[in-house]
């Protein structure tokens, strides 16, 4: 029996056999005649998942009949690019596609700029993510944009019909589309995700005729298919549950959905941000390291990108996990954010305000400040809240080593004042 999925069993090889994208497969087109003609220039495809981006550099290695690379930007760093431009050298027309090239980061775009521009090789860069701000504007000036539309429920019922009739494993079985909704509501307009699907439901039903409804398919994904979609609901369950296990400090859960994040091809820097977060609101002060770990860690991964920045996700994410944790400065600003809204603006004490005029300065602007660092240990008592809301206290210090030693101060500093 086959084991190739079904989507890489039905990906056409010619690009009228292409489902969807009409806009670029018609005989009138400039990419149509280009691939016709084998003078393809270097090209970036832009569009949803699962449209055809890869399907058409698939195409495009067929027809034009030149050397063909395949790269993949999760997986691909410099060396690997380097490698492709040197076998360049010695063949002609060299057509290299990189998959997801948003995700290299400037040092491994710009290590393209030479070859493409020179015409060592055409380059056919797939991605999800508006190149203009994703790709680096002297590669993008170099290459043709073609955007691929998301498929419409035509579509996505011809590529099963198609699949029906044509696959030779499909075809050998009688099989019933019954009602589809629930296929195509799962797949999310994606083609690739759709077919793999189908094949899925199709194989879990053992008698015939296969008879496929939207109860089945529903009841099959669920127990089947562990989807991640960077746009749909389990991108925000994965988030959650990460963001949860390193709360609770558990590293090993915590690296597990890392890992289900970075397999789901998500975002590094998004990834990262979200660790800057954490660090703040959920560690803080009980270790100041974490955010600036974790601040770090998102400039280290931006000029890294992956394959290796899951390494400097992963120590960071480990570390973070295994902190001792506060919200207490999270805490703080909530609390005074609300007390901003529930008082309003309340008057600055005079004492503290600045007083660059000799007429603030004869309204007591400034006057009675008194300078902390004239004092012994550079402290003073003095008011520096409104008037209003003397003696509020807003940061509470967790429990925790180090913040305990920060209560300990403040006590020392304010005695009974604030309650510490």
């Amino acid at each position: 029996m086959d084991q190739t999925p079904l989507a890489e069993r039905m990906r056409p090889a010619h690009l009228e056999d292409l489902i969807g994208q009409d806009h670029l497969s018609a005989p009138h087109t400039f990419l149509y005649k280009a691939i016709k003609s084998g003078n393809v220039p270097s090209i970036i495809l832009w569009g949803p998942p699962g449209v055809g981006k890869t399907t058409i550099a698939n195409i495009i290695a067929n027809e034009v009949k030149a050397p063909f690379y395949t790269l993949s930007a999760i997986s691909s760093g410099v060396k690997d690019i380097r490698d492709v431009i040197q076998k360049a050298r010695f063949q002609q027309g060299v057509v290299l596609f990189i998959d997801e090239i948003h995700r290299f980061n400037k040092s491994q775009q710009d290590a393209l700029l030479g070859a493409v521009e020179k015409g060592i090789i055409r380059l056919i860069g797939a991605t999800t993510e508006n190149p203009s701000f994703e790709v680096n504007a002297a590669l993008l000036s170099r290459c043709q944009v073609f955007t691929l539309n998301a498929l419409d429920r035509k579509d996505l019922e011809a590529m099963m019909h198609q699949a029906l009739e044509k696959d030779v494993v499909l075809r050998k079985k009688e099989v019933e589309l019954k009602e589809t909704d629930a296929l195509l509501r799962i797949s999310g307009g994606d083609g690739r995700k759709l077919l793999n699907l189908l094949e899925i439901v199709v194989d879990s039903i053992k008698e015939e005729p296969i008879v496929i409804t939207n109860e089945i398919a529903m009841e099959v994904a669920q127990r089947k298919v562990a989807l991640y979609d960077k746009s749909g609901e389990q991108h925000y369950d994965i988030i959650s549950a990460f963001i949860k296990s390193i709360r609770g400090s558990d590293p090993n859960a915590a690296v597990y959905w890392l890992a289900r994040m970075i397999e789901g091809g998500e975002d590094v820097k998004f990834i990262a941000r979200r660790l800057v977060i954490l660090a703040s609101e959920d560690i803080g002060n009980a270790n100041p390291n974490a955010l600036l770990l974790a601040t770090n860690c998102f400039e280290a991964v931006n000029m890294i990108g992956y394959p290796e920045a899951r390494i400097i996700l992963s120590q960071c994410v480990t570390y973070l996990a295994s902190s001792p944790k506060s919200n207490a400065s999270y805490m703080a600003i909530n609390q005074a954010q609300a007390l901003v809204r529930q008082e309003g603006d309340l008057p600055v004490p005079l004492h503290l305000r600045n007083a660059p005029t000799k007429l603030m300065k004869d309204l007591n602007y400034g006057k009675a400040y008194q300078y902390a660092h004239d004092y012994e240990n550079n402290f003073v008592q003095q008011e520096y809240l409104p008037d209003k809301l003397k003696n509020t206290k807003l940061y509470d210090p967790g429990q925790n080593p180090r913040e305990n030693e920060l209560r300990r101060q403040l006590q020392k500093l304010w005695g009974k004042k604030y309650g510490y």
